[in-house]
């Protein structure tokens, strides 16, 4: 019975691998945990700066993917709308720094064994939008950025579900300054520091 079972098993993972094995595209969509970098400012005109790393938030994405097949390893390029979002101690209150981009990750993947595969490779990143608050924010210095993806995943049928980190390769900021001449103002680093999950469906 128990080898019956085993082989059983065994046989209905092979097909839900191959339900799902070959080149195509999909949609994905989830969840992240997001901590962006320092920010860096002074309060008035005291000139004294002030460092305060972020506590992260959730954000979330969604987007297209495809894939191109190959017996043991895979190309995964990805288009995809994220939104992050972090919270800073801006003078005494509370400030969630929210920005929104474009991702293009380029994913190398490799089949480990079944329906688990590793994957890494370059994320490139368009800022489309950011705000801090009630502060008045610029744009970020570098409209484009590259980062870069590493995770793991699994294919179950025509369902994919992976977790990657996601890190930015350098430093991104942005200036702000407050709503009168005792506010504080300085900058703040977009640079994206985040744990991310993902669910993906072959279309």
């Amino acid at each position: 019975m128990k080898k019956t079972f085993l082989v059983v098993a065994f046989a209905l993972m092979g097909a839900a691998v191959m339900a799902q094995s070959g080149s195509g595209f999909g949609i994905k969509a989830g969840l992240s945990y997001n901590k962006n970098g320092d920010l860096i400012g002074s309060v008035g005109d005291g000139g004294q700066d002030i460092i305060e790393g972020a506590e992260g938030k959730t954000g979330y994405h969604f987007g297209f993917w495809g894939k191109l097949d190959f017996p043991k390893i895979y190309l995964r390029p990805e288009l995809v709308y994220s939104k992050t979002k972090s919270s800073y101690d801006v003078d005494g209150n509370s400030q969630d720094y929210d920005v929104s981009k474009l991702d293009l990750p380029v994913l190398l993947g490799y089949k480990l064994i079944g329906p688990l595969h590793i994957f890494a490779g370059p994320a490139f990143q368009y800022t489309l939008n950011n705000d801090l608050g009630d502060l008045q924010v610029e744009d970020v210095e570098n409209d484009f950025t590259v980062g870069l993806n590493v995770g793991v995943g699994v294919n179950i049928g025509r369902l994919g579900l992976d977790v990657r980190y996601e890190r930015g390769f350098s430093e991104n900021e942005a200036r702000f300054i407050g709503n009168n001449i005792t506010d504080v103002s300085g900058r703040v680093d977009t640079r994206p520091s985040q744990i991310i999950f993902s669910a993906l469906l072959k279309l």
